[in-house]
């Protein structure tokens, strides 16, 4: 597989330094620009001064825990949070992703898993430009709107922020309208891997759609939950545009 071009910039925030510098080294030898930082504290300035294209955040850090770096930093910054935690409890999970967290990996850290999902990320904020021109093209379905070539959601004309993995939902959704998509097919098409039967980060993405998009929680209209099948999305479940 080729290489991510040198210039995308990883910043790491873990304090394991013998853990850090593996990682540093391993990824520096895929061509990618890696910065190292060890405290919670310390990282969320650093994370909004450098700008990287991802962050790897550990949950476990000195000085403030990785959930409150990933608090702090999401309202200001768009790129890709990457969780790593020791912990294999759904609550870890849950969390990470309400508050931003586009992926997460489990320790012990397998390399190659670990580049597969950041190739995984930084390949969804930066598209190749696709052989399609109508790939490109806004999708409107009355008050939602998705605009492709900038990645936008809007809602009655206003932007909605959303990370990677929420707006590679929608998109998929979006793209199979009227068809029902089953939990393990989002999943699959989302991170390239089987599901496994007990990962929950599909139904977390889209209770937070939900939370951003749908205009009713108790009865939503335009992701629809079709039980013991999958989850459908309506064209026509958004209400008019205003």
């Amino acid at each position: 597989m080729t290489a991510i071009p040198h210039y995308h910039t990883i910043f790491l925030v873990e304090d394991d330094k013998r853990l850090s510098d593996l990682i540093v080294e391993y990824l520096q030898k895929q061509n990618l620009q890696v910065i190292a930082e060890y405290r919670g504290d310390t990282a969320v300035q650093r994370i909004l001064d450098e700008s990287p294209d991802l962050v790897i955040l550990d949950l476990m850090l000195p000085g403030l825990d990785g959930l409150e770096v990933c608090r702090q930093v999401r309202p200001h910054f768009n790129a890709p949070i990457l969780m790593l935690t020791a912990k294999d409890e759904d609550f870890d999970q849950v969390v990470g992703l309400e508050l931003g967290a586009d992926d997460y990996v489990i320790k012990p850290v397998q390399p190659r898993v670990l580049l597969a999902r950041i190739r995984s990320l930084l390949r969804r904020v930066s598209p190749t430009k696709s052989s399609e021109p109508s790939k490109q093209l806004p999708l409107s379905f009355g008050r939602l709107v998705i605009r492709p070539a900038a990645r936008e959601v809007l809602i009655d004309n206003e932007v909605i922020e959303l990370t990677a993995q929420e707006y590679d939902m929608l998109y998929l959704l979006a793209e199979h309208e009227g068809e029902v998509l089953s939990r393990d097919s989002l999943f699959l098409a989302l991170t390239g891997v089987e599901y496994d039967g007990l990962d929950r980060s599909i139904d977390i993405r889209i209770s937070r759609l939900r939370k951003l998009l749908e205009e009713n929680l108790a009865k939503p209209t335009g992701i629809k939950t079709v039980r013991g099948q999958g989850y459908l999305f309506v064209a026509d479940g958004w209400g008019a545009a205003k």
